[in-house]
C-alpha cells in the first residue's frame, strides 16, 4: 500500500498535509461523527471505516487554509464507486463561501471524478490557477448515483511550497 502511495505522488510535488492550518479547516453539510478530519488528516484517511459523510443532501463545501503560500498541483479524491464525489468545483483563496454564494465565483478549477479518480488516481488540475495559494475551497457538488449522500474516503493536495522573502533577514541599506 505504501509503494502504491508513493507513486501516485507527481515528481517534484508533495503532499500538503503539513502546510495545512488546521484551527481553520471547516466543512459544511458534514455528518455529525464522519467530518472533514476522517477524510483530511494522516492516519485517518488510510481507514477505509473513517470517511466524511455528507448530511442533509449530497453536497459538500470544504475550506481548507494553508499556514503558509502553496502552489497547488494535483488533487486525490478517494470515495466509493456509488456514492463518491462526481463534479468537483476548487477556488483558490476565496473565503466565506457558503452554499447560498459558492455559485456567484466562477471556479478556478472544475473536475469531473471518473472510476480510477474515486480509486486513487490524482487529478492534475490548472496549475497557472492555483499558484499563490493561500487558501482552497472544494466545492462537491454532486456524487456520482446522484444519491442522498456523498461519502468521501481520502481527500490529498499535492503541490509545493512558494519561497517567500523573509523580510527578518534584509538589511537596511545606509544612506550615504
Amino acid at each position: 500500500m505504501a509503494a502504491e502511495s508513493a507513486s501516485a505522488i507527481p515528481k517534484g510535488q508533495v503532499d500538503l498535509m503539513d502546510f495545512i492550518d488546521w484551527s481553520g479547516v471547516e466543512c459544511l453539510n458534514q455528518s455529525g461523527s464522519n467530518t472533514i478530519v476522517n477524510a483530511l488528516k494522516q492516519g485517518y484517511r488510510e481507514d477505509e471505516g473513517l470517511n466524511l459523510v455528507s448530511d442533509a443532501d449530497e453536497q459538500l463545501l470544504i475550506y481548507i487554509p494553508f499556514n503558509q503560500v502553496i502552489k497547488l498541483h494535483s488533487i486525490v479524491i478517494k470515495g466509493p464507486e456509488e456514492e463518491g464525489p462526481k463534479t468537483v468545483k476548487l477556488f483558490s483563496n476565496k473565503e466565506h463561501m457558503g452554499f447560498s454564494n459558492v455559485n456567484d465565483y466562477p471556479p478556478s478549477d472544475t473536475v469531473v471524478l471518473s472510476e480510477d479518480n474515486l480509486k486513487g488516481k490524482p487529478v492534475t488540475l490548472k496549475y497557472v490557477k492555483f499558484q499563490n495559494v493561500r487558501s482552497v475551497t472544494i466545492f462537491i457538488e454532486d456524487n456520482q448515483q446522484d444519491g442522498e449522500t456523498t461519502n468521501v474516503q481520502k481527500i490529498v493536495l499535492y503541490g509545493s511550497t512558494v519561497e517567500t522573502t523573509d523580510m527578518k533577514g534584509l538589511k537596511k541599506i545606509e544612506d550615504h
